[in-house]
């Protein structure tokens, strides 16, 4: 569904040109969630931002469903491939609004709180029922990183980029709430891109794991496989010290 072909990507810094993406390509499992880790610095945010064209790549393709990227409209790419950020913003009005504005864009008139899209929407993102009349902007961080996922889930995307999504929740609603997003992805045939610098949720959550660094792919496989035979010194060095990937680009 989704693959990244030959990607280079380079930042003016001081200037200078500072390579972030060299040649990378991945395609990640179709109904499964694929977690990328690597160290600060090593791209992994970039490489979600230019799935749905928040950024461009300098060289090489993004492919959805075999089609360019740059072949569909923005809006409809972003419909199609939903990206839930770190940091989540929240639209002026309640909880009820902000889950009905991708229809808004789409000049769809949106769910009613009593629908059973909501209802299923609130359960997927554990988001008691009393929420939906609050203010978005006030919520909690952890509430709102929620109510960002369900706002991306509401458009039924086919592609779901998560850009440490549980940064903001407690450990319980962490493991939850991943364990969650699995049985969504199998269920809906949702491909699912998580860039993540936490090592235990990539494990208890993904089924398969990226490690970027030096702008490529270093190692590819089933998360268990990758974690306990680790090929490349520098992922070695990585899973010693998790602790140098705690920050992302």
């Amino acid at each position: 569904m989704l693959e990244f072909q030959d990607i280079r990507k380079t930042r003016r810094r001081d200037g200078k040109s500072l390579g972030i993406l060299d040649g990378l390509t991945l395609r990640p499992a179709p109904n499964r969630i694929t977690a990328v880790v690597g160290p600060s610095g090593c791209g992994k945010t970039t490489l979600i931002r230019l799935a749905n064209r928040l950024e461009e790549p300098d060289a090489g393709r993004i492919l959805l469903g075999g089609r360019d990227v740059r072949a569909f409209e923005p809006q409809e790419l972003r419909r199609r491939v939903g990206l839930v950020g770190q940091l989540p913003f929240m639209f002026p009005g309640t909880v009820l609004d902000n889950l009905g504005k991708s229809f808004v864009l789409r000049r769809v008139s949106p769910p009613s709180a009593e629908s059973e899209l909501i209802r299923e929407l609130l359960d997927i993102c554990q988001l008691p029922n009393d929420l939906l009349t609050q203010d978005a902007r006030r919520l909690s961080p952890g509430q709102q990183q929620r109510v960002s996922l369900a706002r991306t889930l509401a458009a039924a995307p086919e592609v779901l980029l998560l850009d440490e999504p549980t940064s903001a929740l407690d450990r319980p609603t962490a493991d939850r709430l991943t364990a969650t997003l699995r049985e969504v992805a199998r269920q809906r045939g949702l491909t699912v891109l998580m860039v993540t610098h936490d090592l235990r949720l990539a494990e208890r959550c993904a089924e398969r794991l990226a490690y970027l660094n030096e702008g490529r792919v270093l190692e590819e496989g089933e998360t268990s496989d990758v974690l306990r035979n680790p090929r490349h010194e520098s992922l070695r060095h990585f899973l010693r010290e998790p602790a140098d990937g705690e920050n992302h680009p």
